[in-house]
């Protein structure tokens, strides 16, 4: 079987835009706060908190205030950006966990109630353990696995139907592990999971490479194989496809604000979006942490986003998680 799940995860945007003579340009917000749907140490939270450098150091914002409100696989930050209606000074860093999460509960705001501002990135995904992991490689981990799924548990930073549940669920299907059968534990994003993973808490664990890059240069983590189609320069590991596991898989992030939002607002904090993805220190940030450019500008993104989460509902009733172990729901 092979899917290949596009996304992007970006989260962004900023307090003053200041133009090429150094002055604020006259339509960027007096403030700019970015909210971050879990907590710290997260993707979602690496990458909002690298937006906002950049934006500082390309002399395109003064300064940007990064917040975290976890909960529910991002649902809590839905509600609060619904709560936050009209107000064109904040902006929620996301990806296909929450649109996932609309899948694991009832969410009384979905991201079609809110305002699409830009899809920024994507990003493989990695098999990570420990240094002392018994499993050396790929096969290994495979052969344990398939013999007792229930012994071999796997940490994930998404709810059911986000990036970290999605790609183990993909690999063992892929391997002869029917999805139902995988222990698959879920933490509050990369940050808990980590602990998770290092605790031995979990055999293994599968979140985004720029979560753990630190943990892999310092030989804390090895990674066993990545998601992607060709293998990430600077990272020793073999793609699923070397491994025989045929399966490519994408998470992706972007960046929404909250409905309501005056036309004024929605184009001055799409063209900072802009101006943040043509600098020389995103592209920096790009090579840093093993991101893909995967821009979309607005409109295109609110149409990209009402697919992923169709096609979201039909990967979960393909791998048997739509009845009985998540709840779908339609965004819209």
């Amino acid at each position: 079987m092979r899917l290949l799940i596009r996304s992007v995860a970006a989260g962004l945007v900023v307090l003053l835009s200041v133009g090429a003579c150094g002055s604020p340009t006259t339509d960027a917000p007096p403030e700019l706060r970015i909210m971050v749907p879990n907590a710290p140490g997260s993707g979602y939270d690496i990458t909002a908190r690298t937006c906002a450098k950049v934006l500082a150091e390309a002399g395109i914002t003064r300064e940007v205030e990064v917040f975290n409100l976890p909960g529910g696989g991002g649902v809590v930050g839905l509600r609060r950006l619904g709560y936050e209606r009209g107000n064109g000074q904040l902006m929620m860093l996301m990806g296909l966990g929450v649109v996932g999460s609309q899948y694991a509960g009832e969410a009384p705001v979905t991201l079609q109630d809110t305002t699409p501002i830009a899809r920024l990135i994507e990003e493989s995904a990695i098999v990570v353990v420990t240094r002392d992991s018994p499993y050396r490689d790929l096969a290994e981990l495979v052969t344990a696995w398939r013999a007792r799924p229930a012994a071999v548990p796997v940490g994930g930073g998404s709810t059911a139907g986000g990036p970290d549940h999605l790609a183990p669920m993909l690999l063992a299907e892929a391997v002869g592990i029917r999805p139902s059968q995988v222990a698959y534990r879920r933490y509050d994003g990369g940050g808990d999971l980590l602990a998770a993973i290092l605790d031995k808490q979990v055999a293994f664990g599968v979140s985004g490479l720029s979560e753990y890059a630190d943990q892999i240069a310092s030989g804390q983590l090895r990674v066993l194989a990545v998601t992607s189609e060709r293998r990430i320069p600077g990272i020793h590991a073999p793609t699923l496809r070397e491994n025989g596991v045929d399966v490519v898989f994408a998470n992706w992030r972007g960046i929404v604000a909250p409905p309501g939002l005056t036309e004024r607002d929605v184009t001055a904090l799409r063209a900072l979006v802009v101006r943040l993805r043509d600098s020389a220190q995103w592209k920096a940030a790009l090579a840093r942490y093993g991101w893909t450019d995967a821009y979309l500008d607005g409109d295109e993104f609110g149409a990209f986003l009402q697919a992923e989460n169709d096609r979201l509902a039909r990967v979960l009733s393909d791998l048997g998680l739509a009845a009985g172990q998540v709840t779908a729901r339609r965004t819209g």
